[in-house]
């Protein structure tokens, strides 16, 4: 009965959005037409984007590419949505890491699709601009805590991933690097909105005009990152990363997923529409098993 009174049928279209599997920022009527975006990145072959998911629910997705420094090739653009919808669909699922590999996170777009692409003719590159902010998107909803694993060096489009993670962790001598001035273009992955969310507008202000540099030390010092591992060593920083994100996913999926979606709304949706939603996923928890055993154990307020 309790359960059935904090559900509603009253979602606007921007709840339905985090709600919701599979719905897209762009459509047909922007002149977004994504079988055909498809079509074009397949023509862009390197590298793949590989996912592992470990029994204790957290997934490690690395950006696989390291003769092109992890950069991102139209094939792999198309692997990133396909990891995601799996992602999405994991429903044992509580955090994930995104690396690169070969400590190296990623130098964005492969330089062969961008010229390809890039002739003034061609309205191509926007097309997959719209992709990729959709791809980003639906990863930064995703009902798991993300943290970005940044070793070495995260340029352009990688650094625009590591705004789609809940958190980023840099190894000692790493450097997140927001180069697109310099390619006479601007972020267009989503990246400028997610920085200015993260570290405030002035702060962003600096960091894409390159006024500020940010190695480990200043990424820190802004708020960029959460901290500072102590080993640079691919392996080890890993199993550093791994070790950080498991205070944030004790406990059961459903509990977690649940918190993730309501931070998600509470930072995308209006007030009321937040509450309604926050509502309705305590709904999908209330009563649940680890509900009725914490207040079996009267663990309420043990920590």
């Amino acid at each position: 009965m309790a359960k059935s009174l904090l559900k509603t049928s009253s979602l606007s279209g921007r709840t339905k959005l985090l709600h919701q599997t599979g719905l897209s920022l762009y459509s047909t009527s922007h002149g977004f037409y994504e079988e055909e975006v498809k079509k074009t990145l397949q023509q862009f072959p390197g590298g793949s984007i590989d996912l592992q998911k470990e029994d204790n629910g957290i997934g490690i997705l690395t950006l696989n590419n390291p003769s092109k420094m992890n950069a991102f090739s139209g094939v792999m653009m198309l692997q990133l949505l396909e990891k995601v919808i799996e992602l999405e669909n994991w429903t044992e699922g509580k955090g994930l890491i995104v690396r690169g590999a070969k400590n190296t996170f990623s130098s964005g777009s492969d330089l062969n699709a961008v010229k390809s692409l890039g002739t003034p003719e061609a309205s191509d590159g926007m097309a997959v601009c719209m992709f990729m902010q959709n791809t980003l998107t639906r990863f930064m909803r995703l009902p798991l805590i993300s943290v970005a694993l940044v070793q070495g060096w995260a340029l352009g489009g990688g650094a625009e991933f590591t705004t789609a993670c809940d958190f980023r962790l840099m190894t000692p001598e790493s450097k997140i690097r927001f180069v697109h001035k310099e390619m006479g273009i601007i972020p267009s992955w989503g990246g400028t909105t997610r920085l200015v969310e993260i570290i405030g507008s002035r702060q962003a202000l600096k960091v894409l005009s390159g006024a500020l540099k940010l190695d480990s030390k200043n990424a820190l010092n802004i708020g960029m990152v959460e901290e500072v591992l102590q080993s640079s060593d691919e392996t080890k920083s890993l199993e550093e990363a791994q070790e950080w994100l498991k205070q944030f996913i004790q406990g059961p999926p459903e509990v977690i997923r649940a918190l993730k979606k309501s931070v998600c709304s509470g930072r995308e949706l209006y007030l009321e529409e937040a509450l309604q939603n926050e509502r309705d996923l305590l709904g999908t928890v209330w009563g649940g098993p680890a509900n009725l055993e914490a207040i079996a154990k009267k663990g309420k307020f043990n920590k």
